[in-house]
């Protein structure tokens, strides 16, 4: 069984990030969460409720071990408190809102891993309210567009991740797309292991990918890009402002790749984010890239312990099912 926090895990880090008269009343894990622990800390004696810690704990990371990957990979895991202050250093010099720092812990005197507490913006995520409040959805889905627009305009002449040491270069000198064509091979390769389906169609999925990918030339400049940037990814504060989460991804990229992200997990709101002067052969390249990512990262997921089992399974079997779709 997973250790995961309690109460007296975290309340030395909150005293130190809210002052010694803070007590903490309750600690709540939150859901999603599968490379941090992510609490909601209720406390008394406080300027403010409750604040968020994020735990870097090994116990919280639910994913199994994969060769192959590599640090110098922008779409390679990104996770820890480097990545975090670095991601967040980068966005709030550009005017994207993120949660306040409160604390950051390294030492692992109070806490057994790599620590932070943030300002707890609120319990909605711009998913909730995109169904049950669509005024206040539309509003921060505005803010969201503009955001997006300010960080995929921030260009950069290499790709790579804002995380220290600035890494700058191309990962094996490759362009964005042979990269993302490379990763969708494993991808495939991997979920052809585990799914029949998938496993009955890999040939022709990768001389797919082959022929996508053939058309696409490098590029000079790359956009700041979130990564994962879904609306369970953003929350809305009481001004009606965007606020991203789960920054540890941030890298320089091409833009296409997260409008393909944006365009899967916001659907029918998706035209509010769309932009003219896209890349028509990457966004269909990348479209197929991470329905075959979608499909087997959630498979090797199930690997291990990870809780909430169904969901995976669903977002693994609704990626499989549209990869199927795209082959001619």
């Amino acid at each position: 069984m997973r250790k995961l926090a309690e109460i007296e895990d975290l309340s030395g880090l909150v005293r130190d990030a809210l002052g010694p008269g803070c007590r903490v009343g309750a600690v709540d894990r939150l859901r999603g969460g599968s490379r941090k622990g992510v609490y909601r800390v209720r406390v008394d004696g406080a300027p403010v409720p409750s604040v968020i810690v994020y735990s870097w704990a090994e116990e919280e990371n639910f994913w199994p071990g994969r060769s192959g990957t590599h640090a110098e990979d922008p779409l390679a895991p990104a996770s820890g408190l480097a990545p975090f202050l670095a991601a967040r250093q980068k966005l709030d010099g550009l005017g994207a809102r993120v949660p306040r720092l409160l604390l950051a812990d390294d030492s692992r005197h109070r806490h057994p891993a790599d620590a932070a507490v943030v300002e707890d913006i609120s319990a909605d995520t711009l998913e909730a309210l995109l169904e049950n409040d669509p005024a206040r959805a539309t509003a921060a889905l505005a803010d969201l567009a503009a955001t997006v627009d300010a960080l995929h305009g921030h260009l950069a002449p290499r790709y790579g991740r804002v995380d220290p040491p600035e890494r700058g270069g191309t990962a094996n000198g490759v362009s964005c797309g042979q990269l993302v064509l490379d990763r969708a091979l494993r991808d495939l390769e991997e979920a052809s292991g585990r799914e029949r389906r998938i496993a009955a169609a890999e040939g022709r999925l990768r001389d797919r990918l082959h022929a996508l990918a053939a058309p696409i030339s490098p590029r000079t400049a790359y956009g700041l890009v979130h990564g994962e940037l879904g609306p369970d990814h953003v929350l809305v504060d009481t001004d009606g402002r965007a606020v991203l989460i789960d920054i540890e991804g941030l890298m320089h990229f091409d833009v296409e790749w997260e409008h393909v992200f944006l365009r899967l997990r916001f659907g029918r709101h998706y035209p509010a984010l769309s932009r003219p002067g896209l890349d028509p052969q990457r966004l269909d390249l990348y479209l197929l890239a991470m329905h075959l990512s979608l499909t087997a990262g959630p498979l090797r997921l199930l690997d291990g312990d990870y809780p909430n089992r169904a969901a995976m399974r669903g977002i693994a079997e609704h990626n499989l099912r549209q990869a199927l779709a795209l082959l001619p």
